[in-house]
């Protein structure tokens, strides 16, 4: 099967965004989307209008239904769907080995229904080998939003950037990278016992931020690229940034193990909070 853009789909208006953001992904790379959805049993109270006798035709139904939606409204999208067996995240992350993307949906902090939300949508986001987007229902992004991207000038940003500055060329939008610097305890008693980093540190994080940034500026003219320091809690800042862009991309690291958590907690916090779609790329 060619290369294609994964979609999860568990029959919750937060999957059914997921869907149409993942077409409207599919066209502006030119390839195709393919509907997944996995055979796990949904209590009455999650899914109160899904015959209990009937599981496989309803998620049958689902998948058709979708996909005959997203071809009426973007005629020539090609589209395929398939039914997983149970456990839903060895099936997703074994879904995810050949395709471009992998789309989820995702409710906020609050959510507790649907199996692509919660426990297994953060699993499922930490351990494939590609990119993972998560997708809210709160209306269509602005298509003319930024791309906005979070760098930590510690950790390897290649594979990050990359993604990113891609997709600010599909949008033909602006592109803002945005690095955070948390201060030590001790930097925020007050100038009366230690100079203000704000006028110390951030200069010279800017020079820095502004250096790697230099290369990729000059490989894409085209993308109005900023970079930006800010001094406080990455978290906090990248989900204020999340309010105006298209795309939120964060980085996470690779990890062979299947133990323990693969999310840093800035990516964590930005999934649970950001109104904006989240790509989560993986970066060794």
């Amino acid at each position: 099967m060619t290369a294609s853009i994964v979609v999860g789909l568990d029959g919750t208006e937060q999957a059914n965004a997921a869907a149409e953001w993942a077409a409207d992904e599919a066209a502006l790379r030119g390839t195709r989307v393919h509907l997944v959805h996995v055979q796990e049993p949904s209590p009455e109270v999650l899914l109160p209008l899904v015959p209990r006798e009937h599981p496989e035709a309803w998620a049958e139904e689902l998948l058709a239904r979708t996909a005959a939606a997203l071809r009426e409204r973007r005629p020539g999208l090609g589209v395929t769907t398939r039914l997983l067996p149970s456990q839903p995240v060895p099936s997703l992350v074994a879904a995810a080995e050949d395709a471009e993307l992998l789309v989820l949906g995702s409710r906020a902090m609050s959510g507790v229904a649907g199996y692509l939300v919660g426990s297994v949508g953060m699993t499922v986001a930490g351990r494939t080998e590609c990119p993972v987007v998560l997708v809210r229902s709160l209306g269509t992004p602005d298509p003319q939003g930024t791309v906005a991207v979070g760098v930590d000038l510690r950790e390897p940003v290649d594979d990050i950037l990359d993604f990113a500055f891609a997709e600010a060329v599909r949008r033909r939008a602006p592109l803002e990278a945005v690095y955070a610097q948390q201060l030590p305890l001790y930097a925020r008693i007050g100038p009366s016992v230690t100079p203000d980093f704000r006028v110390t540190v951030a200069p010279e994080i800017q020079r820095s931020l502004d250096d790697l940034l230099a290369s990729w500026r000059e490989a894409f003219p085209d993308v109005s690229t900023t970079g930006r320091v800010a001094i406080g809690s990455a978290a906090q800042e990248l989900v204020q940034t999340s309010e105006g862009a298209a795309l939120l991309v964060v980085g996470r690291r690779s990890r062979r193990s299947t133990l323990g958590s693969h999310l840093g907690s800035v990516a964590h916090a930005v999934l649970h909070h950001s109104r904006a779609p989240v790509a989560v790329v993986p970066h060794d």
